[in-house]
């Protein structure tokens, strides 16, 4: 989700862009220290200086005392919130990258809670697609849980439409064929989402959504029935409001039809003040299609939205629509390692490979300290800077990344009037049967 560009030969000068794009903080942290040793003169890497400053710089000990600071990441605003965490910006002090850094309070982590935060680790970890938000790191601490996450800065779609409108047709189709393209993998994989909806789509940049939150999702077989009800009511396929066993495949490709209708229409097709009646209609089908959307688009909303699970488009018809008919899909990337002591062994590495080998290098990341990088894949600070970098080199040699279009700058009142109605429209998923 992150919009940094990196560009230059990994192994050039030009890499020092990577120890000194502005983040915010004082510039004089940026210089490193030379220490004097006995017989010889030593100039500490990024990598050395950080881990020295962790234990001796009082600006960075207070930060990491008042929880300014976990690890290798400062932490910096709120960027969101979820049913048991929090989310905050943080920023990778070597690589400079955003992240983002959900929070939770272990204390009131029950065992179905946990339960869920395994799952939403387990399923981002295999998870290789360029749509789907990717997990760099996870630490914890006596009192916290700390999950570090790709940054999408380009913001929620949800909010992108209450704020800006409809989305055109066109755009529709594109960004719908990577949430589509997205979803195939995750069903590929046999991992149920279970929460899709526009808050859980973000921009990376003004072309590029991707999917995220995967704080209710699960592993499940083909047809294999699942009884824990959750998500956001508005887009809760009617099996759901049956209090019944449900496929959860199914589950996911009605919440796709939602957020077709949403996105080409700019509003819900299936709207009450209470969750009642909001349940009433979904499982009466009483929805309307507005005539301004193209007759394919209307198509495939009525194909998505059948109220028999069954009876639902698969999400190969829905790929090869009329009205997805031309659109490129984004393609899985190839299954990369997510653990970096490959990088040490005596091995021929690929040209990826070999580029975040020389990066980490010339953050001070040797072969010996991946050696000696113990602990449980994710819960290391030099696996989440390796990951952190390849990610970097694979949206350089992807392209995934363009800049990002500035929007039209909103009037005072017509900015005031959609932010109230984007808090009015908010839905929060809920982990719970739905009555």
């Amino acid at each position: 989700m992150s919009m940094v560009h990196c560009n230059g030969d990994p192994g050039s000068h030009s890499n020092d862009r990577w120890n000194h794009e502005d983040n915010g903080e004082n510039n004089a942290n940026e210089v490193l220290n030379t220490e004097t040793h006995p017989g010889n003169q030593h100039q500490l890497t990024p990598f050395e200086k950080l881990i020295l400053d962790m234990s001796q710089s009082e600006k960075i000990v207070k930060e990491l005392t008042l929880g300014k600071r976990i690890g290798f990441y400062s932490i910096r605003g709120k960027i969101g919130s979820g049913n048991f965490s929090q989310v905050k910006l943080g920023i990778h002090t070597l690589t400079k990258e955003k992240v983002a850094i959900k929070i939770l309070d272990k204390s009131k982590l029950d065992y179905n809670t946990k339960k869920l935060l395994s799952s939403e680790i387990s399923s981002m970890e295999k998870l290789h697609h360029p749509n789907i938000i990717r997990l760099y790191e996870v630490m914890e601490t006596f009192s916290k849980l700390y999950l570090v996450m790709e940054y999408a800065n380009g913001g929620e779609l949800f909010a992108k439409i209450i704020l800006d409108g409809k989305l055109s047709e066109e755009k529709s189709k594109h960004v719908f064929a990577q949430i589509v393209s997205a979803v195939k993998h995750l069903h590929e994989n046999n991992i149920i989402h279970r929460d899709l909806k526009a808050e859980n789509i973000f921009y990376a940049s003004n072309t590029c959504v991707k999917v995220g939150d995967f704080g209710f999702s699960t592993v499940s077989q083909k047809e294999e029935p699942l009884n824990t009800f959750c998500g956001s009511p508005p887009y809760a396929a009617p099996e759901l409001f049956r209090d019944e066993n449900y496929i959860g495949v199914y589950v996911d490709i009605w919440a796709l039809g939602i957020l077709l209708y949403f996105m080409t229409t700019g509003f819900m097709p299936f709207q009450a003040d209470t969750v009642a009646k909001l349940k009433k209609y979904i499982l009466g089908g009483i929805y309307s299609v507005p005539p301004f959307l193209s007759e394919p688009c209307q198509r495939l909303i009525w194909a998505i939205l059948q109220p028999v699970p069954s009876e639902r488009w698969s999400i190969d018809k829905i790929m090869n629509s009329e009205w997805m008919n031309g659109v490129q899909y984004p393609k899985p990337l190839e299954p990369f390692k997510l653990d970096p002591r490959f990088l040490s062994e005596d091995k021929t590495l690929q040209k990826e490979e070999a580029e975040v080998k020389i990066i980490l290098n010339h953050l001070g990341i040797t072969e010996k300290h991946i050696q000696n990088n113990h602990g449980t894949d994710y819960y290391t600070s030099v696996t989440g800077t390796y990951r952190i970098v390849l990610h970097r080199v694979q949206r350089k040699q992807a392209m995934e990344i363009v800049p990002l279009v500035s929007q039209p700058e909103l009037t005072k009142e017509r900015s005031k009037k959609n932010l109230c109605s984007y808090q009015g429209h908010k839905y929060s998923s809920k982990l719970c049967l739905i009555l």
